[in-house]
């Protein structure tokens, strides 16, 4: 789960993080409003979405009057945002940040992520921050910073020492590193969250840090332990049919390509993509419908691969085990009924009840394709969306 800026801010000051004052707006008298609240001559304006590059797509602004404030709000409030981040999707803007402008010494970078590779969490930081962070990380990776914190032992202050003399901090910036990372470390323990970034995390014009912008992702798998964070979640920056399936409790990602999969198991769904990939396809999506599924949730599952325009065939890639393949067919069945599938179907069903299933589906009169394995299905379903 994704968090707006100002959420991730709110947090932040749970945990004592040093941030620039503001308030949330989400209509331009609002805007004003907060404005007058935060204080002082000059603001920034900050569109909030799940994103970053907010601010080469229009949607970071500096007023020097409320009414410039004012209108950067109304400009802002209802408009779209495309970034980099946003995997092609427009992202609405329905709230707007209104920050103090603060005096920018410099520009630093700092995050805490799972760290997959090491099976650890791991702190990355540099001296060269901002929005061009990325390509620096590309470009010129000496310059990226790396902590690996033990599993056991957790967080030391010799490792935010370590992050923080390596950034060229003085030692009172250096002490402040530690509170900050010490305070990340454990925010990223208590909320379960599998990715924090400041960016930039700045010397202010006082010599102090801040962190000027925040981001949060946390584990949706950890949301029951957290209703407070759940409450956060802004469905309006999020995939609608990944909405949806969240609602029936099916994994769905939405894809780029026209051959929709529906598969049960994790596993098995990443190679069907895989191979139809190595068969020259494109898959559509990403589902899991899980290893109990049954005829309605079937159903469910075709109704969300349906919502979209771009599927020119359904992949249906079922091993029995918990789930029975008679149930899966008569899942198939339902949808088809109930929906009105004008996109060819091509199954693949291996075993528990595989022979009943697909004698289910060939006494149904539908226009059901089976496959005899995998490889079998994947080119019979890219032959029949061409």
């Amino acid at each position: 789960m994704n968090f707006h800026e100002y959420q991730s801010k709110e947090l932040f000051e749970r945990y004592a993080i040093p941030v620039p004052a503001g308030e949330i707006a989400r209509t331009a008298d609002e805007a004003v409003e907060a404005a007058k609240k935060v204080g002082g001559e000059m603001w920034v304006v900050k569109a909030q979405v799940h994103a970053g590059g907010r601010g080469k797509a229009g949607g970071v602004k500096l007023a020097n009057s409320l009414e410039e404030v004012r209108d950067l709000a109304e400009k802002m409030l209802g408009m779209t945002i495309t970034t980099y981040q946003t995997g092609g999707r427009a992202l609405p803007v329905n709230e707007v940040l209104i920050a103090e402008a603060t005096d920018i010494a410099a520009e630093l970078y700092l995050s805490v992520l799972v760290d997959r590779a090491n099976r650890c969490i791991t702190f990355m930081g540099s001296a060269a921050g901002g929005m061009d962070i990325e390509q620096v990380a590309e470009t010129e990776p000496e310059k990226i910073i790396t902590v690996q914190v033990n599993n056991t032992a957790g967080l030391m202050p010799y490792q935010c020492r370590q992050m923080g003399f390596g950034m060229g901090l003085n030692a009172l910036q250096v002490r402040q590193m530690t509170k900050i990372m010490m305070a990340l470390y454990q925010l990223f323990i208590d909320l379960d969250c599998s990715l924090v970034e400041v960016n930039p995390l700045i010397i202010d014009g006082e010599g102090n840090l801040c962190a000027l912008d925040a981001k949060i992702n946390s584990d949706d798998n950890a949301m029951f332990r957290h209703p407070d964070l759940e409450a956060m979640r802004d469905d309006s920056q999020e995939d609608s049919v990944e909405v949806e399936a969240m609602k029936h409790d099916l994994n769905y990602v939405t894809l780029e390509g026209n051959i929709a999969c529906m598969v049960n198991g994790a596993g098995l769904a990443m190679a069907t993509m895989d191979v139809i990939k190595l068969n020259g396809g494109e898959p559509a999506n990403f589902l899991d419908v899980g290893g109990t599924a049954d005829a309605e949730r079937v159903a469910n599952a075709f109704k969300l691969i349906l919502s979209s325009d771009t599927v020119d065939t359904i992949l249906v890639n079922i091993f029995g085990g918990i789930v029975r393949c008679d149930l899966i067919a008569e899942g198939i069945l339902q949808a088809i009924r109930d929906v009105g599938v004008e996109v060819p179907i091509v199954v693949r069903l291996e075993g528990n009840n595989a022979k009943k299933g697909l004698q289910l589906l060939a006494d149904s009169g539908q226009a059901v394709i089976t496959a005899s394995d995998l490889n079998d299905a994947a080119a019979k379903a890219i032959a029949a969306a061409a």
